[in-house]
């Protein structure tokens, strides 16, 4: 249907009936302004100039339309359009998620009183926002003047949106107040109490100003108050919540405090679109103030039903929280120097001697007649507790390390984008430490898997592994013929899965006080006495990230095989340590009869494996790095031509540690993180 068919529909329907507002014709002028690709920004822009020409042509149907907007708009409650539309409800996060997933499959009733309502069927494709967005504000503006919004009449339906406009303008302003007043806030900003809260200062102002405005609204002659006093106390809201997200990069967070500074940010910015709305006196600066709010509305109201918006928005400053402290737990992963490289290897080899005898255990429970639930559970219990052993020994997992060191490559990232020669040395530093740890791990695994093997076969005479069970072993190594590969990615998401879970359980000890609340138990306190109380409660806050992430870990490693098996999926899990294990347990099960090239093929699938494991843990890691600072690496070309120049130069520094350097000499970053 094209534009004169549907702008003589309207006019011939206000003829018929003064008090038409049905909005189907709306709905149709808008698909014909909608471009088939949603990115055809210059498709949108020919439609709406297209629409200007026709207005300009017919004065008529030009006047027919601004009725028409005026009256779809005027007879209907514009106020919660304003007020929650973009703007997160006081139903927590779960009961928002549950709700969004109910209205993708059964959508809410529509009231057709409500401009709110009218607006979702108005702009009733999801992608509307990406072409509404990408418009020029000029095209937009050249629309508003072809339809004569500046009219006499329209200033008559003037007042009776001003007055909706103030209604908003009051309820966003008494949101923000009972927000303020949230315990908590309270508790992450005693000050509050303390001194008078500009939360509740501001609301009084408000209502000040709401009546003002509408005093002048009925009687011109009156003075009428600007909002700049408003402004004042607003800023000083945003003080505090500045403060309070300071306060919670070192106290920690949770979900229900990201969702409370987040709905008092989104009221306090839509309440500051709308006074400006109302204070300005330019026509052009109104105009441009409105499609600022039009374009913001339409992407919140094609994003409402959006699960992945909700997680986004929602968990922004606690996905901030969980990598950061995940970074500066992958601060203890990187070595500087020699000493600490070999320490590096002393622990990686620690860890290696005991996961030889994970494997071993794990090769044992195997041999038991036990349904996939009774394998999975000691798979998991093996599992866990064998990686818990590693932290509390102060050994180190090799494959761990990505998940901590991607967030502390981020970080460096966001606070200096320009200093693209300190990453390089950083990301050398990482790789190297990252090297060791792999050799270190597999150094001792190996050798400590083949000794118990050959032990075995003293003390009992039989191989701790049968022929066929040592093919089958080798079989998951063939990076070629099995699934070794796409198991070792499974692996990777779980090394990923479990940093961040390191970081959510270190964010949930900081936030919730759990040392202090241990302390407060009598229990424990009489059966430890209070000294030996606290430095176990201290253990607590200090490892529970770590220990909680080894366990799920653990967990997820124990138990996805046996999925696989219950399912009748290919899923299973391969990880470059217990795969080293594994071979040696092998050879010894063969008594050395492979071939030098299967033997050399076996460990060329440990190596892929490896890799896979560390590159999709790391990549994902990154990604969730980076996007939770909001932060995007565009030099990534510049930043490999640089590490391959210094490659060329040193690549030695990539494995080694070079000679000790004087602290003066050293980069800042790495003075810092030595202290």
């Amino acid at each position: 249907m094209s534009f004169d068919m549907i702008l003589a529909e309207i006019k011939s329907s206000l003829a018929l009936t003064p008090a038409y507002n049905d909005i189907s014709p709306l709905r149709r002028l808008v698909a014909q302004i909608r471009p088939r690709q949603a990115t055809d920004k210059q498709r949108a822009t020919d439609n709406i100039r297209a629409l200007c020409f026709v207005l300009r042509q017919h004065p008529a149907w030009r006047k027919a339309l601004r009725e028409y907007v005026l009256q779809v708009i005027s007879t209907r409650t514009l106020v919660h359009l304003l007020t929650d539309t973009g703007i997160t409800l006081n139903n927590g996060f779960w009961g928002a998620a549950w709700q969004r997933l109910i209205n993708k499959f059964l959508p809410p009733l529509v009231n057709n009183d409500y401009v709110k309502d009218i607006f979702g069927q108005i702009f009733d494709h999801p992608s509307d926002h990406i072409w509404v967005n990408e418009l020029d504000e000029s095209t937009w503006q050249d629309l508003i003047d072809s339809i004569g919004f500046r009219t006499s009449k329209a200033r008559q339906a003037h007042a009776a949106l001003t007055n909706e406009i103030l209604s908003a303008v009051q309820v966003l302003s008494y949101r923000i107040t009972n927000i303020g007043l949230e315990a908590e806030l309270v508790r992450n900003y005693p000050e509050i109490e303390r001194f008078e809260s500009p939360f509740l200062r501001q609301n009084d102002e408000i209502n000040n100003y709401v009546i003002s405005y509408r005093t002048w609204l009925n009687d011109c002659t009156t003075a009428r108050e600007d909002n700049k006093h408003i402004e004042v106390l607003l800023s000083q809201c945003d003080d505090i919540v500045n403060r309070i997200r300071k306060t919670a990069a070192v106290a920690g967070v949770s979900v229900s405090l990201t969702r409370l500074l987040l709905r008092l940010t989104q009221s306090m910015h839509r309440l500051r679109s709308l006074l400006d709305l109302l204070d300005s006196t330019d026509a052009n600066e109104v105009s441009s103030i409105a499609i600022r709010l039009f374009k913001e509305l339409v992407s919140a109201d094609n994003k409402r039903h959006s699960l992945t918006d909700l997680m986004q928005t929602n968990t922004e400053l606690l996905s901030l929280q969980v990598t950061e402290r995940a970074g500066k737990s992958g601060e203890h992963y990187v070595t500087n120097n020699r000493n600490e490289w070999m320490a590096m290897l002393r622990s990686a080899l620690g860890a290696g001697f005991i996961v030889g005898f994970m494997a071993t255990i794990k090769i044992l429970f195997s041999k038991l007649a036990l349904a996939p639930f009774g394998y999975a559970v000691l798979f998991s219990l093996n599992y866990s507790t064998g990686f818990m052993l590693v932290h509390v020994l102060h050994f180190t997992i090799a494959t761990k390390q990505p998940a901590m060191t991607a967030a502390l490559i981020a970080r460096a990232i966001d606070e200096g984008k320009q200093k693209l020669d300190e990453l390089v040395e950083l990301i050398v530093r990482v790789f190297r430490s990252q090297f060791i740890a792999i050799i270190g791990n597999i150094g001792l695994a190996i050798p400590t898997a083949y000794v118990i093997a050959w032990v075995w076969l003293w003390m009992t005479g039989s191989h701790l592994v049968s022929p066929e069970k040592a093919e089958y072993l080798l079989h998951d190594l063939d990076p070629l013929n099995s699934l070794a590969l796409p198991h070792a990615a499974i692996a990777g998401v779980c090394l990923f899965l479990s940093g961040l879970i390191s970081g959510y359980y270190d964010n949930k000890a900081s936030y919730g006080h759990i040392p202090a609340r241990l302390r407060q138990l009598a229990w424990p306190r009489k059966i430890f006495g209070e000294e030996r109380l606290h430095r176990i409660t201290d253990y607590i806050g200090d490892n529970l990230g770590a220990l909680a992430g080894n366990f799920f870990f653990g967990i997820m490693l124990g138990t996805i095989g046996q999925l696989g098996v219950f399912f009748g999926l290919p899923v299973d899990i391969r990880h470059i340590t217990f795969s080293s294990a594994n071979f040696a347990f092998a050879l010894v099960g063969l008594d050395h009869h492979i071939s030098w090239q299967l033997a050399l093929y076996s460990l060329l699938g440990i190596l892929l494996i490896g890799i896979v494991n560390l590159g999709v843990s790391f990549s994902l890691a990154m990604l969730v790095a980076l996007r939770s600072r909001r932060v995007s690496f565009g030099r990534g070309s510049t930043l490999v031509h640089l590490l391959w120049r210094r490659f060329r130069s040193g690549g030695r520094d990539f494995f080694f540690p070079g000679k000790e350097q004087h602290p003066e000499n050293q980069a800042p970053e790495q003075r810092d993180q030595q202290h």
